[in-house]
């Protein structure tokens, strides 16, 4: 195919690129030149957010488009209509935050979503707009891709990475309990071949994009980490009540972390993937995600990019080690 990326220099976008590569398709990405292209790759400089930031693109035409735009919806409502008639398939990367409060789980692609204009949560209703956007203005296929956690080489984020690198610290490390709650992710190179597959074939609508229910669970994917980083940490796992007692946050203090039955919870972990999975998606196992992703960060000095419109997670060691200190 000939592939438009929309981006294709961060963490999603570089994924998406590098599958299009190694698949044989001439792959084209558009984004601000602040990061080298791939190598394969045809690079054009664009800013969305200026007038005409899409002019590099010419006129030219492309089987496929994946756009990874994760904030004012005016860029992906621009970019939909510059590349109507252009462009055969428009993917918009989006989210699983886009589901609306209080259905039961497992969530699936029919559960109510959010109303942009109403939501207090602006990352939900930056999402849900995009989708919208999309929508309304390509005027062919449309997949919404509803990724959850995205994990995996090249995350910007910085979960995955703060992990390992705690980890690799050693010595006794706070862990949530309990060891065998359910975690739901994607590996970012696993959305970037469905997506690719899906546009292939033409798919539209939502697909929710994450792991089966059983995955992985909290503990196999520390214990994981914790072994291919050296095996220097010891696990305490502590009750989740005792962990917000003290005031650490899920989630940003202790990363990819949900307590079990929190609405975010169920919202990021009790996803219902029947219709990814009957339309192809496959996942590699957590093992390959964390070894991965440690040995990019190895090879990058161990310091991994960081987004500049995202809070860098983590705890902070001294309040960590407060705790522990605390428990028998």
């Amino acid at each position: 195919m000939r592939v438009l990326v929309l981006g294709g220099t961060g963490f999603v976008g570089r994924s998406v690129a590098t599958a299009a590569v190694a698949r044989g398709d001439q792959v084209t990405v558009v984004n601000r030149g602040h990061r080298p292209a791939l190598d394969g790759v045809r690079a054009l400089v664009g800013d969305r957010l200026a007038p005409g930031g899409l002019a590099a693109l010419g006129d030219g035409t492309w089987d496929a488009v994946v756009d990874t735009w994760s904030a004012d919806p005016a860029a992906v409502r621009s970019a939909a209509a510059v590349l109507k008639g252009r462009a055969g398939h428009y993917t918009y990367v989006s989210s699983r935050s886009v589901y609306a409060e209080g259905a039961t789980p497992p969530l699936n692609e029919d559960n109510p979503v959010v109303d942009p204009d109403k939501t207090d949560f602006l990352y939900a209703a930056q999402k849900r707009a995009g989708e919208l956007a999309a929508e309304q203005e390509f005027t062919g296929p449309v997949l919404l891709a509803r990724a959850g956690l995205i994990l995996g080489p090249h995350e910007d984020v910085g979960r995955l990475p703060w992990w390992l690198t705690r980890l690799a610290r050693g010595g006794p490390t706070l862990a949530p309990s309990p060891p065998d709650l359910p975690l739901q992710y994607i590996d970012a190179r696993d959305l970037a071949i469905f997506v690719l597959d899906a546009a292939a074939r033409g798919l539209a609508g939502p697909y929710n994009l994450v792991s089966e229910p059983g995955h992985t669970t909290t503990g196999e994917l520390l214990t994981t980490a914790n072994e291919v980083t050296g095996g220097r940490a010891e696990l305490r796992w502590t009750d989740p009540q005792v962990i917000l007692d003290a005031g650490i946050e899920p989630w940003t203090e202790l990363p990819i972390w949900l307590p079990a039955g929190s609405s975010d919870y169920q919202l990021l972990h009790q996803g219902d993937v029947t219709k990814a999975l009957a339309a192809g998606l496959r996942l590699r196992p957590v093992r390959d995600t964390v070894a991965d992703t440690w040995a990019w960060m190895q090879s990058s000095g161990g310091v991994p990019p960081q987004r500049s419109d995202r809070p860098r997670p983590g705890l902070d060691p001294a309040k960590e080690q407060a705790l522990l200190a605390e428990q028998p």
